[in-house]
């Protein structure tokens, strides 16, 4: 369990690593992404919906800010 702060934090690392990635989708300036899954070939996505749902991070409590 994580309590105060420290959940805070967690939360907030994961909010900040899913908005990294899916900003870079954004704008008409906004780059491609490619998403390696563990079965079939990688995917290749300009869509930041798409990027946020196959983002998937170790730690539990970043997980659920992600």
């Amino acid at each position: 369990m994580v309590f105060d702060e420290e959940a805070r934090r967690s939360l907030k690392k994961g909010i900040d690593i899913l908005a990294g990635a899916v900003k870079t989708t954004l704008g008409p300036k906004g780059r491609n992404v490619a998403l390696d899954k563990k079965f079939g070939a990688p995917t290749v996505t300009h869509d930041g919906v798409t990027v946020a749902k196959e983002i998937q991070l170790e730690n539990a409590f970043e997980n659920m800010g992600a």
